[in-house]
């Protein structure tokens, strides 16, 4: 049985498509297979009786990103009332950080910081999980292993 030319034309449309959609679908799958990873330090600066300041610093461990958002969420109802470095913004207890446009572009092993000033009413814990891009910081700090000098021997 032979296509008529038009059927044939439909043909080959019809598998352009589907490799050009296929190749779409290869290449969302591949950029997100990056190699993702991050760290991220949080640290109260100071804390006054229903306020603190805090210091975040977020690493890169995987593939280098152009622009981040870091997610977190409070236990206690702390609630952000000024930051700096990074625009910050909170809905109930889940708080979202974005990059300003001098700290968005970060190397493998770069890293940004940025503070902020919030408000506290009982206690004030640290989050436990943040994540980078949708993608869940699970890199320790890194820590020199510790060396054992050779031993030595009388002379």
């Amino acid at each position: 049985m032979t296509l008529p030319r038009t059927g044939v034309r439909l043909v080959i449309a019809v598998i352009a498509t589907l490799a050009t959609a296929g190749g779409v679908v290869l290449t969302t799958a591949n950029a997100q297979a990056a190699a993702p990873g991050c760290r991220v330090d949080y640290r109260i600066t100071n804390q006054w009786t229903g306020g603190f300041g805090a210091d975040v610093t977020v690493t890169n461990l995987g593939d280098p990103i152009n622009g981040w958002t870091l997610t977190w969420t409070y236990t206690a109802g702390q609630r952000i009332s000024q930051a700096w470095n990074a625009t910050i913004a909170q809905s109930g207890n889940r708080v979202t950080a974005t990059n300003v446009s001098y700290n968005g572009a970060l190397g493998t092993g770069g890293h940004t910081s940025f503070g902020f000033n919030g408000s506290w009413g009982g206690s004030n814990p640290a989050p436990t999980s943040f994540a980078v891009n949708g993608v869940t910081c699970a890199g320790a700090p890194v820590t020199p292993a510790p060396t054992t000098p050779a031993p030595t021997t009388p002379a």
